[in-house]
């Protein structure tokens, strides 16, 4: 069933700029134009584009903070920007560069003002309290002024109070910003859990890409308030062409290799790397690399999903 569904849905801005000394001009600007797409119960969306792309509009508009200029959006079965504080009740809200904690109570604090105002009932608030804690290492943070806290604690922190009144739908803007790699891992891997617990809908925005590899098992890709692509990541890979990369390693350094089929791209002492079209099959170039030099071990690279979005958007 879906828990999130968009029919052409568009918002148009009024800018506002200088026409000479005493006059300005006004111009509509679209910052989503005529989008549609539905999101199932329980499903990871990892929803991505360049800044400017409409991302932050589209979420405002989701929960309710900006009113469509066209089309219908429902979530949970709501009209967010008709019944905004229904909804509020049903999903969970994380942006990485905003705190939705009390900048200066204790984290502990912050999270019981959260429990009544959301009306967790205690049993339940409790045990969600004691998981989130123990899961993102909250512990010896919780008696800490928020505005003390790193930026990776404080995103663990929210995170935690994003979902303590079991929404249904959690959007996440920029969740893992500042982390370093450790705590990266650890946060992905409480998102993962969560989501098959709990059958959590998760939205995410982000310009780390390694988070939307993590977690999604689908990816919507949007530029200039159009939605470009809708699927699983190898579809996305596929959709674009881009190529794939043989990594060899040989005995010692040698000049580049030359075999048909592929191109040498990059070569690092005794290790090359030859890209080659992503439709075509690695075996016939491992079996030349494998006759005609030392060969010591070799690997078949799949294009980063960067390298894919960038073609994307530079239209290849």
């Amino acid at each position: 069933m879906s828990v999130i569904e968009l029919d052409n849905v568009s918002r148009t801005f009024t800018v506002s700029s200088r026409a000479g000394l005493l006059r300005r001009t006004r111009r509509d600007v679209r910052a989503v134009d005529d989008l549609s797409f539905s999101i199932e119960a329980g499903e990871v969306v990892g929803y991505i584009g360049p800044n400017g792309a409409g991302k932050s509009t589209t979420i405002k508009m989701l929960t309710g903070v900006l009113v469509p200029s066209g089309g219908s959006i429902k979530v949970a079965g709501i009209d967010p920007s008709k019944n905004r504080l229904k909804l509020a009740r049903r999903i969970g809200v994380v942006f990485g560069q905003r705190t939705t904690l009390w900048w200066d109570l204790p984290l502990k604090d912050s999270f019981d003002v959260l429990h009544k105002m959301y009306g967790v009932p205690q049993a339940r608030y409790a045990e969600n309290l004691e998981t989130f804690v123990e899961l993102l290492e909250l512990g010896d943070l919780l008696d800490v002024p928020v505005r003390a806290l790193s930026l990776g604690q404080r995103m663990r922190g929210d995170i935690a109070a994003a979902l303590l009144h079991d929404p249904e739908i959690v959007y996440l803007d920029e969740p893992t910003i500042g982390l370093d790699i450790v705590s990266k891992a650890k946060l992905r891997e409480f998102l993962a859990r969560i989501n098959q617990q709990r059958r959590t809908t998760i939205v995410l925005t982000t310009h780390d890409l390694d988070d939307i590899e993590a977690l999604c098992s689908r990816v919507m890709v949007i530029d200039h308030g159009h939605k470009v692509y809708d699927g699983t990541l190898a579809g996305l890979r596929a959709s674009q062409g881009a190529p794939r990369t043989l990594v060899v390693d040989l005995a010692s350094s040698m000049d580049p290799i030359r075999i048909d089929g592929a191109e040498v791209v990059k070569v690092d002492g005794p290790r090359q790397w030859l890209s080659f079209p992503a439709a075509e099959s690695a075996a016939p170039l491992v079996a030349q690399v494998a006759a005609r030099y030392p060969l010591v071990d070799l690997s078949v690279a799949e294009p980063s999903i960067e390298d894919v979005i960038a073609r994307i958007y530079a239209g290849v």
